[in-house]
């Protein structure tokens, strides 16, 4: 059986400030396969950032066990994670293709081969004609997908996603969500997404990982048995319906 790309073993993290100690996660344990796409959800407060922030190496646990990479495919978190954030942070005094060329030109890579990746991402999110306009000429959506694009610019193995929609208004949230899904399927990459919208959760995810109130422990783990390519319709089946049910269950709503 390959080895998951991603481990995590009783994760641990404990904030400090003087005196006072907040315990942020508890116990969270998880295996990510390559190329899943990991919903991650819980109650606003439960520690799911914190969990995003250790996978990205930008804290450390207190306790508990980060493996991330195999012998396939060693992993180096600088270079290898990508992360969009709730908004998109583009820096209004440079083009949507700047933007997206800001992490390559940050880690030193070769300038002509990433504009040429550059205006491939874009392409691939649909912002071809879009390259040379600047922040404020885009739509909220058009943003986030810039900024995805960006994330993917250096070719992580790794992208981070924290509520990446959670600004936009429902009917662009739907549209992004099925943007989401073509993307993931045509870059290949691994994702784990925040998101506290149970719906999104399920519609994205092959995976899904449950967190409780804070400070997090994991209700559970599970694949998300669900054919792709996704639509729209799929909202309105049983058995989408089934899986949701199980994580307002497991979140004490059901």
């Amino acid at each position: 059986m390959k080895e998951p790309l991603i481990e995590l073993k009783r994760l641990r993290k404990i904030y400090r400030s003087g005196n006072q100690e907040q315990l942020a996660v508890s116990d969270v344990s998880m295996s990510i396969p390559e190329r899943a796409m990991v919903s991650l959800v819980g109650p606003s407060g439960c520690g799911k950032t914190t969990v995003l922030k250790i996978l990205a190496d930008l804290l450390k646990p207190d306790e508990g066990i980060v493996r991330i990479g195999n012998a396939e495919s060693p992993f180096a978190p600088g270079r290898d994670v990508g992360m969009v954030f709730q908004q998109a942070l583009l820096l209004k005094w440079r083009t949507v293709l700047e933007n997206v060329l800001l992490p390559a030109e940050i880690l030193g890579l070769p300038r002509p081969a990433s504009r040429e990746r550059a205006r491939a991402l874009l392409d691939m999110v649909g912002l071809k004609d879009c390259a040379e306009r600047y922040p404020h000429e885009l739509s909220g959506g058009m943003q986030q997908r810039a900024a995805i694009a960006r994330a993917l610019v250096h070719d992580p193995k790794l992208l981070l996603m924290d509520e990446p929609f959670g600004a936009l208004d429902a009917l662009t949230r739907e549209r992004m969500n099925l943007e989401m899904l073509r993307i993931w399927e045509m870059s290949g990459k691994t994702v784990v997404f925040v998101t506290h919208s149970i719906q999104e959760a399920v519609f994205l995810g092959s995976h899904c990982a449950v967190l409780t109130a804070g400070p997090a422990r994991m209700a559970a783990f599970f694949p998300i048995d669900l054919p792709y390519p996704r639509t729209l319709e799929l909202k309105t089946s049983e058995a989408f319906g089934r899986v949701a049910r199980g994580i307002y269950q497991l979140l004490g709503m059901g």
